[in-house]
C-alpha cells in the first residue's frame, strides 16, 4: 500500500496535525492511566481498521510497561479476565462512542453508569475526548493510507513536539 498523501510534509495540514497533536498532548497530561489511554486507542483503532494507529498504539503500550497477553487480549476484553473493572468501562466506552453508526443510542445508559463509576469528571472529559480524537486520527490515516508496520515508540512525539 502506498501512502497517498503526507499530512506532514503540506503546509496546511502540517498546521492542522500541529494542533491535532496538541490535543494528543492534552490527554496525556490527564489522570486516566496512560495504559488505559494506549487500550481505548487500540480498541477504536482495531474497530476502523486502522492499521498505522494499531502499529503505533501498540508500541507505545508495549513501550509503557504494558504486557503482551493484555495487548492481544483487547479486541476480545469482554472474554478475558485481564482487564479491570475501570478498563472494561473504557473500552466499552470506546466501542460504543466508535460504532455510533451501528447503534442509534451511541453509547448505552449501562456503559456510561459504569464510566461514571470509574472516573471522575476530568477523567470522563478525557475519555469523550480521547475516543473522539483517536476516531478522527484513524480516518485521517485510513483515507491517506498510512500504512501500518514501521512505526517505532516515540516517533510521534517526536514528529509533533
Amino acid at each position: 500500500m502506498d501512502t497517498r498523501f503526507n499530512l506532514f510534509e503540506n503546509e496546511f495540514a502540517g498546521r492542522g496535525m500541529k494542533r491535532f497533536a496538541g490535543m494528543g498532548t492534552l490527554m496525556h497530561e490527564s489522570a486516566v492511566p496512560k495504559a488505559t489511554q494506549e487500550l481505548v486507542s487500540l480498541r477504536a483503532s482495531q474497530i476502523n481498521g486502522c492499521g498505522h494507529c494499531i502499529d503505533m498504539h501498540t508500541k507505545e503500550a508495549a513501550a509503557a510497561g504494558e504486557s503482551a497477553v493484555r495487548l492481544h487480549l483487547v479486541a476480545a476484553w469482554r472474554e478475558s479476565t485481564v482487564f479491570t473493572e475501570a478498563e472494561q468501562a473504557a473500552l466499552a466506552l470506546a466501542e460504543e462512542g466508535t460504532r455510533l453508526a451501528d447503534a442509534h443510542q451511541g453509547v448505552s445508559d449501562e456503559t456510561w453508569a459504569q464510566v461514571r463509576k470509574h472516573y471522575d469528571d476530568d477523567q470522563v472529559a478525557a475519555l469523550i475526548f480521547l475516543v473522539a480524537l483517536i476516531n478522527a486520527a484513524n480516518r485521517l490515516a485510513v483515507i491517506t493510507h498510512q500504512p501500518g508496520g514501521s512505526y517505532e515508540a516515540g516517533m510521534f512525539a517526536a514528529a509533533t513536539g
